[in-house]
């Protein structure tokens, strides 16, 4: 959604874009399932690389020092169909979205003369870092750890060889610009001006159009109503729900048992689809998601791992919705607590928050106006295209 919303935004401001994107397992999807219309404008191609986990290579990265999570997207055919489509235009600009196709950069370099930038959805050895941290097992944490620090090499050595970096937050962009600050420090071997000197970071969030989450009815909202919905393959989703489960619900139920929490989304594990708390009721993958989150009040954001922006909080915010959220689940968003968001991190401050909740309707109204206007204000999408432009252009 972060990629589209870019594609989408260039197109209405006059632009031409041609996507080139990794069709993988988990996400496959077929070109003749496409939007006729939307293959038209963007020329989109669709390369299969297989991305499973195998443990021969993982091994031989290890060994070696690298990026086995890099690595995994390193394909040829995808490198030949980026030659294809470097040839059929003069462009000015490619955007890598994440650091995992940043291995095809000295191809782009090779038959192009396009600025290179890096859009970075997440701090991505923060994302493993954080994992390691929560991972009990010795072995394993070792293990996660090991590939977090040759990630954190790989992202930080990317840094010069793109013409710019478009974090998705504040807070990562900040971080960019401390590496960078880290290693402008060094002196320069050659004495010449290093490349970094000349190395522009900035950020702009996902956003929204808010055509598309115009406001509903309390009478055609389910309140009291607690969901959460994501992509649940993704492990700080899993382990959020897990400790929410464990550490607030129970609780939760036996004070208000009339109540109920909804778990939604897509690539659902199997301890998920075979929850049985009473009155948690599992969902699965929705037909669509602006319908699913329009229809509740409540979301429920138990965030501990990750970077990045939470798109679904971005979306509930834009539908009116009132959000129960962890602060590394809020970390990026301009939010206010306990004006357009609410923050908990302990399940004694979970209980709290939701207890205000579900007893002050009128509570939950005022505090999704107001996180409304915030994105009206900070994330609506022509403005951060605007932005975009802007930085694209910008000369050193």
């Amino acid at each position: 959604m972060a990629m589209n919303m870019m594609i989408e935004g260039l197109l209405a401001a006059g632009h031409e874009v041609k996507v080139l994107a990794i069709n993988s397992f988990k996400y496959n999807i077929s070109h003749k399932d496409l939007p006729a219309e939307y293959v038209r404008k963007t020329g989109i191609r669709l390369v299969d690389v297989d991305l499973r986990i195998k443990p021969l290579k993982a091994l031989l990265s290890l060994a070696a020092n690298r990026s086995y999570h890099v690595d995994r997207f390193i394909s040829d055919n995808f490198r030949k169909e980026l030659i294809e489509m470097l040839a059929i235009g003069d462009f000015d600009v490619v955007q890598l979205e994440t650091l995992f196709v940043c291995p095809y950069i000295e191809t782009i370099r090779l038959h192009s003369k396009a600025k290179i930038f890096l859009r970075a959805h997440n701090i991505e050895n923060r994302v493993w870092e954080r994992v390691a941290e929560a991972t009990k097992d010795p072995l394993k944490r070792w293990y996660i750890g090991r590939l977090a620090r040759a990630l954190r090499r790989y992202e930080h050595a990317i840094l010069d060889k793109v013409d710019g970096v478009i974090a998705i937050t504040p807070t990562d962009a900040d971080y960019f610009r401390n590496v960078l600050s880290t290693c402008q420090n060094k002196p320069e071997s050659d004495g010449q001006e290093s490349a970094k000197q000349k190395f522009k970071i900035t950020d702009i969030p996902f956003g929204v159009n808010l055509h598309d989450y115009p406001p509903l009815a309390p009478e055609a909202q389910e309140f009291p109503s607690l969901y959460t919905i994501g992509a649940m393959n993704w492990i700080p989703n899993q382990e959020g729900i897990r400790w929410f489960l464990v550490n607030v619900w129970p609780d939760i139920h036996k004070q208000y048992p009339t109540v109920k929490y909804y778990i939604a989304g897509r690539e659902m594990p199997e301890w998920m689809k075979k929850i049985k708390q009473p009155g948690v009721v599992v969902v699965g993958e929705v037909e669509n998601a602006r319908e699913f989150i329009a229809a509740k009040t409540i979301m429920i954001a138990p965030i501990f791992s990750g970077s990045g922006i939470r798109v679904k909080i971005i979306e509930a915010m834009a539908a009116g919705k009132t959000i129960i959220s962890t602060g590394t689940g809020a970390e990026g968003i301009r939010c206010t607590n306990r004006e357009d968001i609410l923050l908990a991190n302990l399940p004694c401050e979970f209980f709290e928050m939701i207890s205000i909740c579900v007893g002050d309707e009128g509570l939950c109204t005022r505090i999704g106006q107001k996180a409304r206007r915030l994105i009206e204000t900070q994330y609506d999408q022509p403005v951060l295209i605007e932005k975009l432009i802007a930085f694209y252009q910008h000369r050193p």
